[in-house]
């Protein structure tokens, strides 16, 4: 996910709209002080004292050429991972050619200004490069496995140390729990065809090998509440914590919308969280959005809603380590390409307002009571 989002011509138009509306619900930007006290008001400060994450993706480019976009990213998130750029078609566009540049711009803004950096990813069924494309039908299972193991090896090796978690493998499942197919997985794959999540499995032990500190994640859509596909990542989880395989943890991306979140949905959202935490994994929100057809005052709301609803759940389940958005503002969006008429899905508007979403954040990351500590440490 995450594809740069080109800020389109209706949602400028309704920028004078949006602005009125998040006025009238006493919208806050710049520091967020209140009264007299001096202290910053921000996510990061918040979620700090229950112990969670607060993170975006985010892209080098928008870094370099910002600084309100620099500036709120320092202060207001503890955790950055790049949206694109270490996708395999971006990192490795040539059989012989790696490009970190980008990644690794955003690794010396994270370590200058105290951020953790989360890696995404090292294996998906998109985002593949021309080279990999075009020669789909003559790769051998054993001539991909080689290079899927050396881009996974020189990738991690590359940010040992200095990423603290991995997507290792992006959506893998299909709706109804079969293993989705990919150029990884039968087509030809690498060897384990037909063999469930083999392929999951390989990936992981290869990146383990790359960095045995790093967090290793399996990160998934549609997963979220109990359904086929949430019990096939279940299961696979299940099976790789008896067997010792190196998992850390699954990740949660969450591009919904605000009608998404209903009592029913959050309950066995919670459910799902406890069952993968009593096997002793973390669990991660790492792609949230919530969009929207059009910024009006009750969709803002509704939004709003939407996102303290899923803190909530995070904050009550101890394995929930990380609250992530798809981006932060919504002038560097993926939501209006990828969903034509939808927009508005972030905390932070196109001028950099604070919108009735991240009130509703930080408000409930000031509730007590969820203090309990996280998990210190991977598998």
């Amino acid at each position: 996910m995450g594809l740069e989002c080109r800020v389109r011509a209706s949602l400028c138009r309704s920028s004078l709209v949006y602005l009125l509306l998040v006025g009238s619900v006493g919208a806050v930007a710049g520091s967020g002080q209140t009264g007299s006290d001096a202290s910053p008001k921000t996510l990061r400060a918040a979620a700090d004292k229950h112990h969670l994450l607060m993170g975006a993706a985010v892209d080098s480019k928008s870094l370099a050429s910002d600084p309100t976009y620099a500036s709120i990213l320092q202060t207001e998130y503890s955790v950055l991972e790049p949206d694109n750029e270490l996708k395999f078609d971006q990192v490795h566009p040539q059989p012989d050619t790696y490009d970190f540049s980008g990644p690794d711009s955003l690794v010396a803004f994270a370590q200058a200004h105290n951020l953790k950096v989360r890696g995404h990813n090292l294996l998906w069924y998109q985002s593949l490069p021309d080279w990999i494309k075009s020669s789909a039908n003559s790769w051998t299972p054993a001539t991909l496995s080689k290079i899927v193991h050396e881009h996974i090896a020189h990738v991690v090796g590359h940010y040992k140390g200095k990423v603290y978690a991995w997507d290792v493998v992006n959506e893998p499942f299909n709706e109804n729990g079969s293993m989705r197919t990919s150029v990884w997985y039968n087509a030809p794959g690498i060897g384990f065809s037909g063999q469930g999540t083999r392929t999951i499995e390989q990936a992981l032990r290869w990146a383990h090998e790359g960095d045995p500190n790093a967090k290793l994640f399996v990160n998934e859509y549609g997963a979220d509440v109990i359904n086929p596909k949430s019990d096939a990542v279940y299961a696979m989880a299940k099976d790789f914590v008896q067997r010792g395989v190196p998992l850390s943890g699954i990740g949660f991306e969450l591009h919904i919308n605000p009608w998404f979140v209903d009592p029913a949905a959050l309950d066995s959202m919670a459910k799902n969280l406890k069952r993968l935490a009593d096997l002793g994994l973390e669990v991660q929100f790492t792609e949230v959005d919530v969009r929207l057809p059009n910024p009006t005052f009750q969709n803002l709301t509704g939004q709003a809603d939407a996102y303290r609803d899923l803190m909530n759940v995070c904050l009550q389940q101890p394995a929930c380590t990380l609250f992530q958005t798809w981006g932060f503002t919504d002038l560097h969006s993926w939501i209006p390409e990828a969903y034509p008429g939808y927009g508005w899905a972030l905390p932070f508007d196109t001028h950099y307002k604070r919108k009735p979403a991240y009130r509703a954040l930080f408000k409930k990351l000031e509730t007590r009571g969820y203090d309990s500590p996280r998990p210190p440490a991977a598998r």
